[in-house]
């Protein structure tokens, strides 16, 4: 019972240890919600009061020999827990249950494993895997260790057991140089745009807030968008034109959730330091949601945590047309109401975002001599030339020029 793929489980019971650590029913739901995304029915979900998860079982064997009456008479294949098992815990539960388990760190790497598509996401996700497996084979060594016949031997168990380890550490030091060739890469093209002076909004926010829906609805851009958690994984950018005229890139980021495992957040570290490296984030917010408040907080904790306090945010109340009461909710200067799905609000939330996106360029009409050309050159090399009119004293341009060449352009400014 060490395989950890699910593809073949129909049905499920979900186990809970409720140490009064967090709301225990919220995050069965949200492991419902994982199971569902799995393609796992879920046939029953059973939560146990305690002081502290038991060391050999995390609900007590007493608990244990209950449930496995149960699971029986539901002719269940599959126990999840919702905590994160050692090799012990689940040897000791599977003993008890003769049932297969796994826990959520598992189930959530199972939905990656089947939903990055490009190669860095696959890389991230089985060096999450990798990682999250070489304690667990470590916790095996007592057992295995047997079969070499005494204290000082190295018998075949042992032996088998230093070489699964060492496999996985090389596994493991192979996908982590590949992942840091391929941040270099990435890190390269993001100083590419801050020279050409592109601006980035990341669109960022708590897993099935609508991030996806909101890129395809303002760009076209044919992401995956499903009513599950964790429907995209890998980076998407699409650029869209402002009001004001500027062009930024819009980046859909994976999405986040409650109690996500450290390994997890380090693998897909390098895909949320988009945010970091964003000239503005775009917080989604799913304001239909009961406990919108508390994912809106999750969010904000790992932005902090990213470095991307002082990055301008604006905060996007999306699915506002499953909330009849959202007409009451007042926004200010950087909260908007929107519905990605019927495309509601766009107008106001570009607005938004032209309006705390940082000034690189300033818009306005000049007329350039036409000795000066190539003043136009270099405003339409780092900028954006919207309209040019011949007039006999030279060119007259409506543009946005980059501030940084704007001294250039400045004398010849139309009144």
């Amino acid at each position: 019972m060490t395989d950890n793929t699910i593809k073949e489980i129909v049905k499920a019971v979900l186990v809970s240890a409720d140490t009064g650590e967090f709301d225990a029913e919220r995050s069965l739901d949200e492991l419902e919600e994982l199971a569902d995304t799995a393609g796992v029915e879920v046939a029953a979900r059973v939560t146990q009061k305690r002081p502290a998860q038991d060391s050999a079982t995390v609900i007590g064997s007493g608990r244990l020999e209950q449930l496995a009456e149960e699971a029986k008479a539901l002719d269940v294949n599959l126990i999840i827990f919702d905590c994160e098992l050692t090799a012990n815990q689940t040897r000791n539960i599977e003993k008890i249950l003769d049932i297969r388990v796994i826990d959520r760190t598992t189930l959530i790497l199972d939905i990656f494993a089947g939903r990055a598509i490009t190669k860095e996401g696959r890389l991230q996700v089985e060096l999450a895997q990798q990682k999250y497996r070489l304690p667990r084979l470590a916790g095996k060594g007592v057992e295995l260790s047997r079969l070499g016949g005494g204290i000082g031997t190295r018998g075949p168990g042992e032996s088998k057991l230093e070489t699964d380890k060492r496999h996985i550490r090389r596994r493991i030091e192979a996908l982590e140089a590949e992942l840091k060739e391929l941040e270099r890469r990435r890190e390269l093209h993001r100083a590419r745009r801050k020279k050409d002076n592109v601006l980035s909004a990341a669109i960022v926010g708590y897993t099935n807030v609508g991030k996806s829906t909101l890129l395809n609805a303002l760009t076209d851009a044919g992401v995956l968008a499903e009513n599950k958690l964790f429907a995209t994984l890998d980076i998407t950018s699409r650029a869209i034109e402002l009001p004001d005229g500027r062009s930024v890139l819009l980046i859909d980021t994976v999405g986040l959730i409650r109690r996500l495992p450290h390994n997890l957040v380090e693998a897909f570290k390098s895909t949320l330091e988009e945010a970091a490296a964003a000239d503005i984030i775009i917080n989604l917010i799913d304001i239909s949601a009961e406990d919108g408040y508390e994912q809106a907080q999750v969010t904000s904790e790992l932005l902090e945590e990213l470095g991307c306090g002082a990055i301008p945010r604006i905060d996007v109340l999306n699915k506002c047309d499953l909330l009849p009461e959202a007409e009451n909710i007042r926004c200010d200067e950087r909260t908007v109401k929107i519905s990605a799905k019927q495309k509601k609000g766009f107008d106001e939330l570009l607005e938004c975002i032209a309006r705390n996106l940082p000034e690189t360029s300033v818009r306005g009409k000049f007329v350039i001599p036409y000795d000066k050309t190539g003043i136009i050159n270099t405003i339409r090399a780092d900028g954006k030339i919207l309209s040019e009119e011949y007039l006999p004293e030279g060119t007259l341009i409506d543009a946005i020029v980059d501030k940084k060449v704007l001294h250039m352009a400045e004398s010849y400014r139309a009144n």
